[in-house]
């Protein structure tokens, strides 16, 4: 943290003295040539004798805050987003560390699922608020470009180059169509090996289309060529951005509690499917009759059997007896959890034990219960063995598709204190990081594009979003763990940053559109991140596994997408 700190006011300090300087001739005892000594007093400034002035000067661009320095060449603009993006990305990264701390420290609720999420599109929301707040309505209208390239950017980029790579990344081979963790021996096979995610990283994925209705909302006027209803649509936009954004900060608080329900459900199901298999090795005859429906008759001899004491009510100890050969490992339910669950969906006069009606009761309910899980075939000979076994792999898949969260290893942070200053002083600091260094960074980019005669657009699209987004190193690095945990928190981050930008970016970028009374022309713009969006977001919504070549379509999106701006935009003539 403190290397951090030094590098970054080292480099505040060489860059201020890379401004435009100033000197008077000092003429020598022993020369008649001249000498220039800096000293700040004299007025005269004499550029093509200070190397400096080569590369910066102030005859011809406006200095950030007065102090920071501009320039009207490639090279000198090149430097300054180089510098001005790094110090970017170490705000973004003091963002992140220290909504990461945060979160450890105060759980998921509504830190987690509101505030977090809002810091972490901040770099985002001040580059695109920097690119048109300033400046007159014209200069605004200009620089805006800058917010809409770094908006489409972000979410290609994620979508196409992270995406790919952390595929590439966290192959492992493929069994069953399914990615085995840490297995990783068929190198580079495009069928043969790729990526598996749980399921919650597909609703992940769902929800990230979603937030493509605000996009939709403000084309609809270019659509129907009623451009005069162009303001109407970004106010609507604006305010469905907007709900959207509190909608999603809600679904991230309660999500955790969803998804450990869901999960309690499959294991549920994993222990019917264990016990109904148990008990169809101990019946003496099969537990369907031929229309299919559940054996009443052998069910109660069943219960006889298990009633050891033959009271007429089976106690927990001898459920436990039912239940102890079942292999109960891979979704880590130890027996007595098992029982204290059938104890519970048996025992419905609440009296710690289950008679004979209850038993066959319950019995029955689990077996219809199989039965409508279970997929159709043929032969009614071995119906009750078939029907068992489609069920056990019905919830096997369901509960590795819910995921699990056993793997991971929750510490308590020792002098939670000190650490929550600790994560507020980098939250404050890369926020104040952020917001200084956005003006400049738009300027930089702006004046490089009238130097090169590049759209600003383009140089957005590429650079501005591997400066504002501080987790490509870390999603790799998760990635590279070729666990499929791993893989599901990796995707279901993409997935979730996207969406972020798509409500909160948005709603950034149309609310200073909106307000500064600026002409909305990004019809290609918003037709690139639809297709992305959609494009992969169907893929990722209707599989869970997702073999090697997929990476090669997601990689052609990223050329695939500016060139379809520049042949809209300069071809056909969109904007």
């Amino acid at each position: 943290m403190e290397k951090k700190l030094v590098c970054f006011f080292l480099a505040i300090f060489f860059v201020t003295l890379a401004r435009s300087s100033q000197g008077r001739p000092i003429a020598s005892n022993y020369s008649t040539t001249f000498n220039l000594v800096s000293d700040g007093v004299q007025t005269l400034q004499q550029p093509n004798l200070l190397h400096l002035n080569r590369l910066f000067s102030s005859d011809t661009c406006t200095e950030t805050y007065g102090f920071l320095p501009c320039t009207t060449t490639v090279l000198g603009n090149v430097f300054l987003i180089l510098v001005y993006s790094y110090f970017m990305f170490l705000g973004a990264k003091l963002l992140s560390n220290g909504s990461e701390i945060l979160l450890e420290i105060l759980g998921p609720g509504i830190i987690g699922g509101l505030f977090l999420p809002v810091l972490s599109s901040l770099p985002d929301a001040t580059i695109i608020l920097a690119s048109g707040l300033s400046g007159s309505t014209a200069t605004a209208q200009s620089q805006v470009s800058v917010g809409m390239g770094l908006l489409a950017g972000s979410t290609v980029m994620l979508l196409t180059i992270l995406w790919s790579t952390c595929l590439v990344v966290g192959k492992c081979d493929l069994e069953n169509s399914v990615a085995v963790d840490q297995k990783d021996t068929k190198v580079f096979s495009l069928t043969g090996s790729g990526v598996s995610t749980d399921i919650w990283t597909s609703y992940a994925a769902r929800i990230m289309i979603i937030s493509l209705i605000p996009f939709i909302v403000v084309q609809i006027p270019e659509v129907f060529q009623a451009t005069s209803q162009s303001r109407l649509a970004i106010m609507i936009s604006l305010i469905v951005s907007i709900c959207l954004l509190l909608a999603y900060s809600l679904y991230q608080i309660f999500q955790p509690w969803i998804q450990k329900r869901r999960l309690a459900y499959a294991k549920h199901k994993h222990v019917i499917s264990g016990i109904l298999r148990n008990l169809k090795m101990l019946t003496l005859g099969k537990l369907f009759k031929e229309d299919g429906k559940p054996n009443t008759d052998v069910i109660e001899r069943l219960f006889r059997t298990i009633d050891q004491n033959s009271d007429g009510k089976l106690s927990a100890v001898e459920l436990r007896a039912l239940v102890v050969g079942i292999q109960f490992e891979e979704i880590d339910l130890d027996i007595e959890d098992a029982v204290a669950q059938v104890m519970e969906d048996f025992d419905k006069s609440h009296d710690s034990q289950v008679d004979v009606d209850e038993f066959v009761t319950g019995i029955s309910r689990w077996l219809n219960r199989a039965r409508h899980f279970a997929k159709s075939g043929k032969g009614q000979d071995d119906l009750s063995i078939r029907l068992l076994s489609n069920f056990q792999q019905q919830t096997k898949k369901e509960q590795y598709l819910f995921g699990d969260q056993n793997d991971e290893v929750v510490e308590t942070i020792e002098n939670a204190k000190w650490h929550a200053y600790k994560a507020v002083f980098m939250l404050l600091l890369g926020t104040i990081i952020a917001a200084v260094t956005a003006d400049p960074l738009v300027d930089a980019v702006d004046n490089f594009s009238t130097a090169t005669s590049i759209p600003s657009f383009f140089v957005s699209f590429v650079i501005l979003p591997f400066a504002s987004s501080s987790e490509v190193v870390s999603t790799l690095i998760f990635a590279s763990k070729k666990k499929s945990r791993m893989a599901s928190l990796t995707y279901s981050e993409i997935y979730g940053s996207v969406t972020m930008s798509n409500i909160l970016s948005l709603a950034v970028f149309l609310g200073l559109v909106y307000f500064r009374d600026l002409t909305w022309n990004f019809s290609s713009e918003v037709l690139v991140i639809i297709i992305v969006c959609i494009v992969m977001g169907i893929i990722a919504s209707f599989r869970t596994t997702f073999p090697l070549w997929i990476s090669l379509v997601a990689y052609a999106l990223y050329p695939l997408s500016l060139l379809l701006v520049y042949i809209l935009n300069y071809v056909v003539g969109w904007s």
